[in-house]
């Protein structure tokens, strides 16, 4: 008897999946003081999960996994991203308590802070590689290192691009470098780990341990790359932002469109840039994640840049 053929799907992502309780004020309150909340967005967040469903609002088809607990939080998680057409049933149900985040976001600003709670995660033996769907790409945030460096090995063994994200120090998770295609990592994470003090520097060095394509993104300031041509520059779009909550993440979301779709790397960096000036419109890091024609129009507007 035949196996029918694995489902083939642009991206399969590993990375965590907190829910998210966001709440905007006025401004943030002083160390032991108390404010009033003008509104409060509930939804799963999670830099994969978050750039998972920017993919899918683009018409790309996607799968997540992560490790959820067996409860309202995770129930919550997965109704959230079948809702988005992501495909939920790679995620993983364990007899603990979900991640979960809560956030202050300023109002006038878009500026936010988040504390994040985490004990949950997805080991290497949690992966049955076989019951996968085959993806054109692998995107990975690296918390659960072990299980990102198995499903980034057995990538490559299928012929899937490899893509990584990480926004800040934390755990190390340069093992994985090697074998990433694309590493596109915000500065707050390139300019320390390399002991650098500019983009470019963080990027050369960058290269001598990660063989892919690298960016680095800048927030305001855009974005920098470096491909076998040398380096690329993009200015971020100037948009009234009312959070920026998810705006790498959705960065991604365009970055990996552009690269499903055979983009060189300007074009790339130029279409991550704009989804996520338009995600920063809205609160929510998936709130605002734009749907391809909202993208389109944007662009053919030629907007304004902050640089």
């Amino acid at each position: 008897m035949k196996r029918s053929p694995k489902k083939r799907i642009d991206v399969l992502g590993l990375g965590i999946i907190p829910l998210d309780l966001l709440f905007t004020v006025p401004r943030f309150p002083e160390v032991g003081g108390k404010i009033d909340a003008t509104s409060l967005i509930v939804q799963g967040g999670g830099p994969v999960p978050n750039t998972l469903v920017g993919l899918s609002r683009l018409g790309r088809t996607t799968a997540a996994i992560a490790a959820v607990g067996d409860d309202l939080f995770g129930r919550l998680s997965i109704e959230e991203l079948q809702r988005e057409k992501v495909d939920a049933r790679t995620i993983i149900v364990k007899k603990r308590a979900s991640a979960s985040a809560a956030g202050l976001i300023e109002a006038d600003s878009g500026r936010r802070t988040i504390a994040l709670y985490r004990n949950i995660e997805v080991k290497p033996g949690d992966l049955v590689l076989d019951k996968l769907p085959l993806p054109r790409i692998i995107h990975l945030d690296g918390r659960d290192l072990a299980a990102c460096i198995k499903l980034a090995k057995w990538g490559r063994k299928v012929g899937a691009l490899i893509s990584f994200d990480i926004g800040s120090i934390r755990n190390d998770v340069s093992p994985v470098f090697p074998l990433v295609d694309h590493l596109v990592v915000a500065d707050a994470f390139a300019l320390p780990f390399t002991n650098t003090t500019t983009v470019k520097d963080a990027i050369s060095k960058l290269s001598m341990i990660c063989p892919g394509e690298i960016v680095v993104t800048e927030g305001l300031k855009g974005s920098t790359g470096l491909d076998a041509s040398g380096f690329h520059t993009q200015k971020a779009y100037r948009v009234t932002a009312r959070d920026t909550t998810g705006a790498g993440d959705a960065f991604h979301a365009g970055y990996l469109f552009g690269l499903l779709k055979g983009w060189g790397m300007p074009a790339r960096l130029r279409f991550g840039a704009a989804v996520a000036a338009l995600k920063c419109t809205k609160p929510g890091a998936r709130t605002g994640a734009p749907k391809l024609r909202e993208v389109e129009r944007f662009l053919t507007k030629e907007p304004a840049t902050y640089a």
